[in-house]
């Protein structure tokens, strides 16, 4: 596929949540603002920078654990009823601590176990979302780190945590996911009609309430990426197996760079270096994909944000899209882009006869206007385009609001979906999906 990559460089080339009141048994005393302040935990102490907030899910269960603001986290995820949005322009160092006993197989992270925080290994693993854990064995904790461009400044606060209690109780080891993974398996049978996607994967209650008294038969959940919004404490496999086998069709999105201009979330204004990571992008996207379990054959999203400046950003953000297509053709997957009609659509439409086996398979146009269709109209295509017709296309028509099936209350994005991944042909030398 170099051919395609060569040619596509010569034609392109051209309110968050407030801090929250902790309980007395987890703080210890505050030292000056301009150094920072202790905090305790399960018989450790951390001391952060002064600009920390510190927000406690034990006390507010319905919290989210946002990426984007300097933020301890402490105690096991709740419901995350507050999580919002996609993408976020400015990732933040975050530290997000929980019981190691209690920590869930997270699938999208890898994870390293370490007798304590002082013995971090000097090169951590690669992390395509910006993400690691840390199974401290002597303190019984598991320590996730987020962090925007490096993990450096977030990794020297973990580094520094010292005991100062044993822990409440003996913990096990949490099982770190092996390389082999889970058996792979479909999650997107054919599916048209109504969809929803959510800053965060649900509860498993959520999930069979909506299944049985919502409209909705699809669900697009973020499998991450380095400017993804809201972490994924309940992303696992099993997570995933369960969603399939309730017969939910899965749109996995992978939250890369963006065109805006910011050094550890943007694209590069440049469409070769966008082509490298078009390709990176897609690499860290499948690895997540097995590690979930999805077959190869998945169709996989890219979320590209909206953009005004057309003229600086339509070059780059096709190359980044081609590529990102091309390396998932390669590695077996298919593809799908999540853009908007105002800018996306207009980019990958304009260039799409310059090298059409190289765009998305499937085409998700953001546009709000309470349209649930995939027709040309409401998809910002030119009238009767041949361009993804068919099975091959998802409308987001209403974008972020709250609803309520079942007594159950989640913040989410409609789509209308019409994708049948068995319409696409084959891809990677596979045959088509049965």
């Amino acid at each position: 596929m170099a051919p395609v990559r060569t040619l596509l460089s010569g034609l392109l080339g051209a309110a968050l949540l407030m801090p929250v009141q902790h309980s007395a048994a987890r703080t210890a005393d505050a030292v000056d603002d301009d150094i920072g302040r202790t905090v305790d935990y399960r018989g450790l102490r951390v001391t952060l920078p002064a600009h920390w907030r510190v927000v406690d899910l034990d006390e507010n269960p319905e919290a989210c654990v946002r990426l984007d603001l300097p933020t301890l986290y402490l105690g096991p995820a709740g419901t995350q009823a507050e999580c919002t949005g996609r993408a976020v322009a400015g990732r933040a160092d975050t530290l997000h601590l929980e019981p190691l006993d209690e920590a869930p197989e997270r699938a999208d992270v890898p994870t390293v176990t370490v007798s304590s925080s002082s013995t971090l290994r000097e090169a951590p693993p690669r992390s395509g979302s910006n993400e690691l854990r840390y199974a401290l064995r002597r303190s019984g904790v598991m320590a996730t780190v987020s962090y925007g461009a490096t993990p450096d400044a977030v990794r020297r606060v973990l580094a520094r945590a010292r005991a100062v209690a044993p822990p409440p109780v003996p913990t096990p080891v949490v099982a770190v996911p092996t390389t082999g993974g889970p058996k792979p398996r479909s999650a997107q049978e054919p599916f048209k009609g109504e969809g929803f996607d959510a800053c965060t994967a649900p509860t498993q209650k959520a999930m069979d309430t909506w299944r049985a008294d919502s409209p909705f038969g699809a669900i697009g959940v973020y499998i991450g990426g380095r400017a993804r919004a809201c972490a994924q404490p309940r992303l696992t496999a099993r997570w995933v197996r369960r969603q399939a086998a309730a017969g939910w069709h899965l749109m996995p999105i992978w939250v890369g760079p963006q065109p805006w201009y910011n050094a550890g979330t943007g694209l590069s204004t440049d469409p070769s270096e966008a082509d490298g990571q078009g390709r990176e992008a897609a690499e860290g996207a499948v690895d997540a994909a097995r590690s979930l379990g999805l077959a190869e054959g998945t169709v996989l999203y890219n979320d590209v944000e909206n953009y005004t400046d057309r003229a600086t950003w339509d070059a780059p953000v096709v190359a980044y899209l081609t590529a990102w297509t091309v390396r998932l053709h390669e590695l077996g997957y298919r593809s799908a882009a999540y853009v908007s009609v105002s800018s996306g659509v207009k980019a990958l439409s304009a260039h799409h006869h310059q090298a059409p086996q190289a765009m998305p398979d499937v085409l998700w146009a953001a546009r709000w206007n309470l349209s649930a269709t995939v027709g040309d109209a409401d998809m910002g295509l030119p009238k009767r385009t041949t361009n993804w017709a068919g099975p091959r296309r998802a409308h987001q028509f209403r974008g972020d609001h709250k609803a309520t099936y079942g007594r159950v209350t989640l913040t989410i994005d409609r789509n209308w979906v019409d994708v049948n991944p068995t319409a696409l042909g084959p891809v990677g030398g596979l045959p088509p999906l049965s």
